[in-house]
């Protein structure tokens, strides 16, 4: 479907592989696409970081630049983004721009008509089409995606709106990551892309498909998971992840209602000893889903389970990390909704230095956190612990 994907290497057989231990194998099985070596990463750290990356990268484009958001905002950093795609439209160069219709359904017709008159090819996703289609209103395209040129691209949990740079008077601080990924690794979100606009527009884009290796030299994988895939492949990354750790799985989410699979990976994880870390928000957007994830963190009452919850703001990154050797950045909550109705991308990097980086990254999270340990929900009145157990009867829906 995607011409040129046949030039992606072929994966490592395992005598072959930097970590012959590592969960790999699984996760190329999973995308379908191998770990590629030779890229170069910058972690993206807050809203100011990465749209400052993401407009660099985009004034630089001179073939095309994919663009994939579930959250448009007709707000200043929404303009500021319009202006510049328009501006590189008018320049020539090919610009796609792919949002999901239900997130958006608040950004106004003009935003969306004004970039289509500069010559922005833009196209919502579609997830209806029918009575008989299997996409159904309750699924979401939740992925965030920018790409240029083929040789760059962009991941993580930002959407665009002023509140992603900490604007918004609710939340205050939008604690956020994303990662910018330069050389063949890049292919793979591409790939990830273009199905996306094949179902959405019935169009074959025309990319690059070539890869050079770039000086960073990190072994990087994009795995796109849905509620198209023959396995529940977002909830399998998040299982093989927790079952690879041997000394820590520390993950931070804005939303805790993982299913039975990945509660008991974890359970096991702290059975054998792994430093269990689960970072979520202090302050919730979504209460329901709030609720709900009390009488999951319940289940991880064991010893080696630390639960913190992040004071400084609100928490929206989707990061793990597993021992020294394998980081994830992406799109994915940690419950139903990402595991099962969202359509979701995590960049996977096995990178002994992107791991520290991410380690420190993290560190300084959590002394921003209050940990409350999993057994906080005993603390709570019955009236609230009510509430709990009606919102946990959502679980397959949050």
């Amino acid at each position: 479907m995607v011409g040129g994907v046949h030039n992606i290497p072929a994966p490592l057989k395992p005598s072959e592989r930097r970590n012959p231990h590592a969960p790999r194998c699984v996760f190329e099985s999973l995308a379908g696409l191998p770990f590629i070596g030779g890229n170069d990463l910058e972690l993206l750290v807050d809203g100011k970081a990465t749209f400052q990356a993401i407009f660099r990268a985009v004034r630089k484009a001179e073939k095309y630049v994919l663009v994939q958001f579930f959250i448009v905002h007709d707000d200043e950093i929404g303009r500021r983004f319009k202006t510049l795609l328009m501006a590189k439209a008018s320049q020539g160069v090919r610009v796609h721009f792919l949002y999901d219709e239900i997130g958006c359904h608040s950004t106004p017709a003009a935003y969306w008509e004004e970039l289509r008159a500069a010559g922005v090819d833009v196209r919502p996703f579609h997830t209806r089409k029918g009575r008989g289609n299997r996409f159904q209103l309750n699924f979401r395209n939740h992925r965030k995606i920018v790409v240029v040129d083929g040789h760059t691209a962009f991941v993580g949990g930002h959407n665009v709106g002023d509140e992603y740079l900490g604007l918004d008077e609710r939340f205050g601080h939008w604690r956020d990551t994303h990662v910018r990924c330069s050389g063949p690794a890049v292919l793979g979100v591409q790939v990830s892309y273009a199905k996306d606009w094949y179902w959405a527009a019935h169009e074959l884009l025309r990319l690059n498909w070539s890869h050079e290796p770039r000086p960073g030299g990190a072994d990087v994988l994009a795995l796109g998971t849905g509620p198209g895939d023959k396995l529940e492949s977002c909830s399998l990354m998040y299982v093989r992840a927790i079952n690879a750790s041997r000394d820590r799985i520390w993950i931070a989410s804005p939303y805790f209602v993982p299913d039975s699979p990945v509660l008991k990976a974890l359970q096991l994880a702290a059975l054998r000893g792994v430093d269990v870390r689960i970072m979520i928000p202090e302050k919730p957007d979504h209460k329901i889903v709030y609720w709900a994830g009390f009488s999951s963190l319940k289940e991880l009452d064991l010893p080696g389970v630390r639960v913190f919850r992040y004071a400084d703001g609100f928490l929206h990154q989707k990061v793990f990390l597993v021992d020294n050797c394998l980081a994830g950045v992406g799109t994915a909550n940690l419950d139903n909704r990402s595991f099962r109705l969202n359509f979701e991308i995590t960049l996977l990097v096995e990178n002994e230095s992107f791991c520290n980086e991410i380690e420190q990254m993290m560190k300084a999270d959590f002394n921003r956190c209050i940990e409350v340990g999993p057994s906080e929900f005993d603390d709570k009145n019955a009236a609230y612990k009510m509430l709990v157990r009606c919102a946990r009867l959502l679980a397959p829906v949050l």
